[in-house]
């Protein structure tokens, strides 16, 4: 059962099919308030994801402002993911243009405007690396009373992905990842331990491609994109890695949530970007995450389809 809450959310994303996919479900819920949308280098430049930001919000009719982010991460060089995510960092079905202005201010003074202004506390859902999140805490500490939240898709507690240690969004900028698993502030992190089981397999795809709206062919077809890449790997569908993020703060009886201490690795030669969790209490530290491990599949599938059912009726040109 959806949260009957109407929560304020800021998305923060690289968009990315699976982030393009989790902006959809956050668009889809009668629940989440979507305040402001920010983008971040890291699937792709940060000019490309923001295209991408721009135009995914056209074609979902999300008309909150839209702000860049930085072009790298605080101290380390870029790291981007073409080899998954194509040239543009969105390849697939063809997207319709941006249909607003890019905001004059920098992601952090859009973010930090959005808490101020907001009479209640903003959950932030951050589907790529941590940079622009960390910056907002960096510059305006006295802010941190104003996020209620932060949904992080990023890390793993058994494994990585873009090394044996390491996830990619996390290992893009572990300095930033450290200063928000830092920062006190609530956190649900939303790793690989549960995004690599968020698999959408090919009859899923079926069944979305069958509601029959443009957002849904859409989303299908940004699934067949997904899943050649991952199918070369050995998997039997594509896995929706941010769409968690969000799934997790509409549906929690779908996971199984964990609270544990996780601690970012910014050095070493083969464990940079490591979340190093401790679900034993061994370091004797409280725990800063709750660390989502594992989800009901076929519910998982349910509420992706449900929510491009929400997109009937709307038709934007492309």
């Amino acid at each position: 059962m959806i949260n009957s809450l109407i929560r304020p959310v800021i998305l923060d994303g690289d968009p990315g099919h699976d982030d393009a996919m989790a902006w959809m479900l956050a668009k889809a819920s009668p629940t989440l308030d979507i305040l402001a949308v920010t983008s971040v280098a890291g699937n792709q430049t940060i000019e490309k994801t923001t295209y991408n930001a721009r135009r995914v919000c056209a074609l979902l009719g999300i008309h909150a402002p839209i702000a860049m982010g930085r072009p790298g991460p605080l101290l380390a060089d870029p790291i981007t993911a073409g080899n998954i995510h194509g040239q543009t960092g969105l390849d697939g079905p063809s997207l319709p243009e941006p249909d607003r202005p890019l905001s004059p201010m920098d992601a952090v003074e859009l973010m930090a405007k959005t808490l101020r202004e907001s009479p209640d506390p903003v959950t932030i859902i951050a589907t790529g690396p941590e940079t622009n999140v960390a910056a907002l805490l960096l510059a305006h500490p006295e802010l941190k009373p104003k996020i209620a939240q932060i949904s992080v898709m990023g890390g793993g507690i058994a494994f990585g992905n873009w090394t044996p240690a390491a996830e990619f969004n996390i290992l893009v900028d572990p300095e930033a990842a450290d200063i928000v698993f830092s920062s006190g502030i609530p956190l649900m992190m939303s790793g690989l331990d549960v995004t690599e089981q968020a698999l959408i397999f090919p009859e899923d795809f079926e069944r979305i491609r069958a509601v029959g709206n443009q957002v849904s062919g859409v989303v299908a077809d940004w699934l067949e994109f997904f899943f050649r890449f991952h199918r070369e790997l050995g998997y039997d569908g594509a896995p929706v890695h941010d769409a968690v993020a969000v799934a997790a703060l509409l549906c929690p009886e779908l996971f199984t949530i964990q609270e544990m201490y996780v601690a970012i690795e910014t050095a070493g030669e083969y464990c940079r970007g490591a979340t190093v969790g401790d679900p034993h209490g061994r370091l004797g530290r409280a725990p800063n995450a709750k660390c989502v491990l594992g989800l009901d599949r076929e519910g998982f599938v349910d509420l992706m389809v449900q929510a491009v059912k929400t997109y009937d009726g709307r038709e934007v040109r492309v």
